[in-house]
């Protein structure tokens, strides 16, 4: 039986949270419906991604002010290119094991809480906790910002919201993480910054993608995406391609 337990909002949110319309489960595929031209986005509760730096407050908000899509062309535009090496000896276990919780360096790391769970607790909304514990999440509702869509996520169908690496492991094992330590990896793949809990169906879309290739269904975030794309590459020093970089610049108007 599901038991509610402590929900975790934002703060100051609740007043906004109050306001939501809920929608029934996840329907419409990816790049359809409200989502796929402007976004049905939750006023006050998802962070900017340039007041979001850490990755540790929920969502991606819109990047819409001038002087930001400004500040995001110059942070795109301050990105190395290079092409994309060769994809040999890639497997996810070069990145540890999935949603370890001993990541060091990076938010909510040694917290008793693997990655996925503190996603879902940072992402989600009404959430419910699995008997006896305030980690594993087994159901809540999660503003998808990739479609526009709003879920209601029952752990009985785990894949319907998938944990996304906006830069992929695999993108950036090709462009030079295969040089990496361990441990840097492992920070890539348990950071907050380049994690977001998405619909499942847009994740596989998506794959190992650059921006070039894929970007959310949702045009009204595309620029954020970008934004966050580009914090991701510069933090850890990342190169992008170039037909990447020019995908992400042309989203904020570059």
């Amino acid at each position: 039986m599901l038991i509610r337990r402590r929900i975790h909002r934002a703060p100051a949110s609740a007043a906004v949270l109050s306001g939501l319309v809920l929608l029934s489960g996840c329907s419409l595929p990816a790049g359809e419906g409200e989502g796929a031209s402007g976004g049905a986005v939750p006023a006050g509760r998802v962070a900017s991604p340039f007041r979001n730096p850490d990755g540790t407050k929920p969502g991606l908000a819109p990047v819409t002010e001038e002087g930001e899509r400004e500040r995001a062309r110059d942070l795109v535009g301050g990105l190395a290119t290079k092409g994309r090496g060769p994809r040999t000896g890639y497997a996810r276990e070069e990145f540890g094991h999935a949603w370890m919780d001993k990541a060091d360096g990076v938010p909510f790391a040694r917290n008793g809480c693997d990655t996925r769970n503190d996603l879902l607790r940072r992402d989600g909304r009404e959430l419910r906790f699995r008997d006896g514990s305030d980690c594993v999440v087994v159901a809540m509702t999660l503003d998808d910002p990739y479609t526009g869509t709003t879920i209601d996520w029952r752990k009985q169908k785990a894949a319907e919201v998938q944990i996304d690496h906006v830069v992929p492991l695999s993108y950036a094992w090709q462009m030079g993480a295969s040089r990496w330590t361990d441990a840097k990896r492992q920070r890539l793949a348990n950071d907050p910054l380049n994690l977001l809990p998405v619909q499942g169906r847009a994740n596989s879309a998506k794959g190992d993608s650059g921006p070039a290739s894929w970007l959310p269904p949702a045009k009204a975030v595309r620029c954020a995406y970008a934004v966050r794309f580009a914090q991701v590459a510069e933090k850890y020093e990342l190169a992008v391609t170039g037909p990447d970089r020019t995908a992400m610049l042309r989203q904020c108007g570059g």
